[in-house]
């Protein structure tokens, strides 16, 4: 355990597994205790609240839809019951329905802006209840928010660029209150959604400056450095973590 986020407490949407669960693993690490909501996958919840109790952190895990609202205020007034306030709040929870705008269909537009846009304006407006001054809400976003390279990404693509606007604009408004509120815009990351062994990624790679897929805890540390005392003065920031991929 490190210490910087000692006595803080942090709020991590899809946090089971992933770049979600790298994040929970990376916090709790740095002192803060965790909650974190899960949809479906309960064995891997199971596993990371285990490791981080054995390891000595604070951790509880809510079962919650992210494009439920109602779901995710509950989820997160929750939290704040459990550990008395949210100092760090991350939107991590996501969805991706890729194929050609075509093919797409108006559900799939539906749950891309709930689960990719709305969560996040959402999850915002509860957590500022329980956030003191110097809180810090990180979304997770996507290179793809800037360039699209490949076919079949249009939606997907619309929503992480929605959050840029967002971004921008809640920096300006919870500045005042000392609240810094940034993006971290991940490239491509070894993960069940994006493994790092398949032709999709070959491709992927011959467009980046390192060819590799990220590791999710390469992702968990922008997070760790956004969530720190050291990133008091980054607000409104689009931050990429993408091996060249938009170089």
């Amino acid at each position: 355990m490190r210490a910087h986020l000692d006595g803080k407490v942090a709020f991590v949407t899809g946090g089971a597994r992933g770049i979600g669960g790298a994040i929970v693993r990376g916090l709790a690490r740095d002192g803060a205790a965790a909650a974190f909501t899960y949809r479906g996958s309960t064995a891997k919840t199971v596993a990371l609240a285990a490791s981080i109790k054995e390891a000595g952190g604070q951790i509880l895990a809510i079962q919650s839809d992210a494009g439920d609202a109602t779901a995710l205020t509950q989820a997160i007034n929750q939290a704040a019951s459990h550990f008395d306030k949210i100092d760090i709040l991350v939107n991590n929870a996501g969805v991706l329905k890729f194929g050609p705008i075509d093919t797409l269909t108006l559900e799939d537009f539906d749950q891309t802006v709930d689960v990719n846009v709305r969560a996040v304006f959402v999850a915002s407006q509860a957590v500022l209840p329980h956030m003191g001054a110097g809180g810090r809400i990180i979304n997770i976003g996507s290179t793809k928010a800037d360039r699209m390279p490949v076919t079949g990404g249009a939606i997907y693509a619309m929503s992480k660029s929605a959050l840029k606007g967002l971004v921008q604009g809640m920096a300006r408004d919870l500045g005042p209150r000392g609240t810094t509120v940034n993006n971290v815009q991940p490239g491509p990351v070894n993960t069940d959604m994006n493994p790092a062994e398949s032709e999709y990624a070959k491709e992927l790679h011959r467009m980046m400056a390192l060819s590799r897929h990220a590791e999710a805890d390469e992702i968990a540390g922008m997070v760790a450095y956004v969530a720190s005392p050291e990133a008091g003065f980054v607000t409104g920031a689009n931050l990429m973590i993408d091996g060249g991929f938009s170089a």
